[in-house]
């Protein structure tokens, strides 16, 4: 006979806090990783996995709630899974990150390390983001209780009718959106916006899209606010409706003439992703445009850019500091992205090369070095790998420092070698994973010895965390 799959486990103490979100529980010397739960709850947990050493599951009842709880401030915690740590104190949340790098560094690296600086915290808790993306979907996602209160023999045909929303995916539910109205990750009017937004469409009866017949119209809303307090809007179509979208269009640059540049997309593809798509500006200028310290930054609607501008500047400056730059170096910027980090640094440098594999990032980077008057930056489109050969170092120089902000993935082992093989006097490593940064400091650690460590919180209320390390090289 099988066993089942799920097994609940009662009054269990929750102890401390794992990775990723999750807490942990310790019971006759096995290790259970919990959602929704923080350290000094008591909670009855349903298990997805049950290995002989660990498992993993969900809180589903509380019989005590840790001392350490906060009320959340946004009617969809728990539903939405875009901050799920608004139950827990602000300091806590920074405590429990400072505690997951330590972790990272000495579980997976376990190279010596010096003493880690505490973590900056984010002065803006609320209205951080610069940017967030909203999906228009036919099927809304409905709480416990909605469906409690709607009869038993409609239940089916309530999932099969159409039941627009706008808002956010449901975790590990692709196919249905919770429908949000009120969002405190980005300031107003993006709120008020997509509201109306919303109210306009469904009193037209415009179509919402179905992710799983890949059918209608409404795909995505997305906004840029900037500090400089420039708005981009780019609203995501399936298919063209000249009439339709001209209408809308109109009607929002009426409601809100605070939009500086209002795009749309025509995306028939599977997939949300607009790279690939080219954007149509349909009023206002073409960009948006961010300040960062004293620099200047166009934004387009396909471009990158840090989403929390304020805490950047604290991230970007610790960088500068790991750098210590005297201005006669030549700092090499790899995974430059739209250059914000090598411009950011390059007052105190002799020349800056930036590398980067996205094409159309480069050229926002050449084009924001050219917007505020710095003509020693130079960036290239392609791979370290290829494009670091000893021509290229004869042609622009080795780099005395290397900065390296890498995606979740970190460095690829070859990149690893080849940071090893240029030998620069410092790199500072910029990672959004402290997890990934650990075993690629590992693999620097015969040539590099990490000589500071600074977390930087950019996302409060989430479990992300980055980190800053700094290496100098041993051989000096």
């Amino acid at each position: 006979m099988r066993k089942p799959k799920n097994k609940l486990l009662k009054e269990v103490e929750v102890s401390g806090y794992a990775a990723e979100g999750k807490s942990l529980a310790k019971i006759d010397g096995k290790v259970y990783f919990i959602e929704g739960a923080v350290p000094g709850d008591v909670v009855d947990v349903m298990l997805s996995k049950n290995k002989k050493d660990w498992a993993e599951g969900k809180a589903v009842y509380f019989h005590k709630f840790s001392e350490n709880r906060v009320d959340p401030f946004c009617s969809h915690f728990g539903i939405c899974g875009g901050c799920k740590w608004q139950m827990l104190p602000y300091e806590k949340q920074l405590e429990y990150k400072q505690q997951e790098v330590a972790q990272n560094l000495r579980r997976i690296g376990k190279i010596e390390l010096p003493e880690m600086m505490p973590i900056l915290g984010s002065g803006q808790t609320r209205y951080y983001r610069n940017k967030m993306e909203f999906t228009f979907s036919n099927r809304r996602y409905l709480t416990r209780e909605e469906m409690q209160e709607t009869p038993a023999e409609d239940n089916v045909q309530t999932e099969k009718k159409d039941t627009p929303a706008l808002g956010f995916h449901v975790p590990k539910i692709f196919d249905k959106i919770v429908d949000i109205h009120t969002c405190y990750l980005q300031a107003e009017p993006v709120n008020e916006i997509r509201n109306w937004v919303r109210d306009f469409v469904l009193a037209r009866h415009y179509s919402f899209y179905n992710i799983r017949a890949h059918e209608g119209w409404l795909r995505n809303l997305t906004f840029r606010i900037c500090t400089t307090g420039e708005i981009m809007v780019n609203l995501v179509l399936g298919h063209e409706k000249a009439a339709d979208r001209i209408l809308l269009l109109d009607e929002m640059m009426k409601t809100f003439p605070q939009i500086t540049s209002l795009y749309y997309t025509i995306n028939p593809k599977f997939n949300d992703s607009i790279h690939d798509l080219e954007p149509v500006l349909y009023a206002g200028k073409p960009y948006v445009t961010e300040k960062l310290g004293l620099l200047h930054f166009r934004i387009g609607p396909k471009s990158f850019f840090q989403t929390n501008t304020l805490q950047a500047e604290k991230l970007y400056e610790v960088t500068k500091s790991f750098a210590a730059l005297t201005g006669r170096e030549t700092v090499y910027d790899l995974y430059c992205g739209t250059g914000s980090i090598g411009l950011f640094v390059s007052d105190q440098a002799s020349k800056v090369i930036g590398v980067e594999v996205i094409d159309a990032a480069v050229s926002d980077a050449r084009e924001n070095a050219k917007a505020n008057g710095i003509d020693h930056a130079h960036f290239f489109a392609g791979d370290v790998i290829h494009i670091c050969t000893d021509a290229f170092f004869e042609t622009h120089g080795r780099p005395d420092v290397i900065i390296t902000d890498p995606p979740r993935a970190g460095m690829h082992e070859k990149l690893v070698q080849k940071i090893i093989e240029m030998a620069a006097l410092r790199v500072v490593y910029v990672s959004c994973n402290p997890a990934t940064q650990a075993r690629d400091l590992q693999l620097l650690d015969p040539y590099y010895k990490v000589t500071a460590i600074q977390p930087v919180d950019m996302f409060p209320h989430t479990h992300h965390i980055e980190n800053v390390v700094q290496l100098t090289y041993r051989n000096l």
